[in-house]
């Protein structure tokens, strides 16, 4: 059993929560953020997209299936930190091979278990989400509110997630090349595209669109990621240049990305979409996807009207944008997971959609 040291959750606004600490004992400055799944918290804890943010989970049991070696979603979790109302260290899961804790401590994540997730989740869907401290120590309320009033949130974070070199996955046989721009990708991305018979080629993030082209790719992935989009400047520029040349396919920071390169704007939602109950709304079949989200921003709506875009699905419960396609240049994204990881699956067919893009595209040159 692990020792639990009392640990307190302070937000910016002066409301602190008392609990037990798991996981790593440094004190940490996250943004707060809150997670309505019911399973798949080693997904959550490996997606690069919850970088510096540390996630209230909403379901209360957290770490009682222990955690495996084939569900991480990146190789170096980047998350800050796990809020929990009850904290199992005991799994009962034949996969498990490391509790949540040790995984947590190898990776310097905090954590802080026995309080109150509904009313921080309610607080935050009241007020937005916030910087908050995670500590062990014995620093005032006072100066913990200073100290996070005066804390900047870094910029850097698609860097820092993103790969550091070019490397491939899949098989060199299979039927489409795909160049995916890591932006914080999720594992599941590449094994969804390597099963739908593509070969990857993973890029990072600032890579430019000639060295992109002269890889010869049938079609280009840009991927999910953590923070601002308007951060990534750079990326943003690339899709600029590679829209026409070759289909396209972004989800959730992609989408964002692909928006902002057609001229859309973006804007910070109050407390995000994370969990895997939204309901999705596809514009063009009227049929309804329960879909699987992690985004603190959207693209606007009114935005779209003025590029050559084309809105696609809309969140039912806000109405937000989720999807949005230009068909003349073969482009399309959507700002949910269709990968899941964790689930649901409803919208696995999107990789499908990008790869009759490439399939046309292809026949077209072939018979040229």
């Amino acid at each position: 059993m692990i020792e639990k040291k009392v640990c307190r959750l302070i937000l910016e606004d002066g409301e602190e929560y008392v609990g037990k600490s798991f996981g790593s004992t440094r004190d940490a400055v996250v943004e707060l953020v809150f997670n309505t799944s019911m399973v798949g918290y080693q997904e959550i804890l490996s997606d690069p997209s919850y970088t510096d943010q540390a996630v209230v989970m909403t379901y209360p049991l957290i770490g009682n299936y222990g955690i495996n070696d084939e569900d991480y979603e990146t190789e170096v979790p980047s998350i800050s930190g796990f809020v929990v109302r009850d904290y199992n260290d005991e799994p009962s899961n034949f996969r498990s091979t490391m509790t949540l804790d040790e995984v947590m401590r190898k990776y310097d994540i905090v954590g802080i278990s026995d309080v109150d997730t509904r009313r921080i989740a309610r607080h935050i869907r009241q007020y937005g989400s916030c910087k908050a401290l995670i500590t062990v120590g014995d620093m005032s309320l006072a100066q913990a509110v200073d100290m996070l009033t005066e804390y900047e949130p870094p910029k850097d974070a698609v860097a820092r997630v993103s790969t550091k070199k070019i490397y491939n996955y899949g098989s060199k046989d299979a039927a489409y090349h795909v160049v995916a721009i890591d932006c914080g990708m999720k594992k599941n991305i590449l094994r969804m595209l390597r099963d739908k018979d593509c070969y990857v080629t993973v890029v990072p993030w600032n890579t430019s669109a000639e060295d992109i082209l002269e890889l010869k790719p049938d079609g280009v992935f840009i991927s999910n990621g953590p923070g601002d989009p308007t951060d990534v400047a750079e990326t943003i520029a690339t899709v600029k240049e590679l829209i026409g040349q070759c289909p396209i396919f972004g989800i959730c920071l992609g989408h964002q990305i692909i928006s902002l390169a057609y001229g859309a704007s973006t804007y910070k939602l109050k407390f995000g979409h994370r969990g895997g109950n939204h309901p999705v709304k596809n514009l063009f079949t009227d049929k309804i996807e329960i879909t699987s989200q992690n985004h603190s921003y959207a693209v606007d709506a009114a935005s779209v009207e003025n590029t050559e875009l084309e809105i696609t699905h809309l969140n039912l419960l806000d109405n937000t944008v989720e999807g949005v396609r230009c068909t003349k240049d073969k482009v399309s994204s959507v700002q949910y997971h269709p990968e899941s990881a964790p689930g649901p699956q409803d919208s696995a067919y999107l990789f499908d959609g990008f790869l009759a893009m490439m399939k046309e595209v292809k026949e077209v040159l072939e018979n040229a």
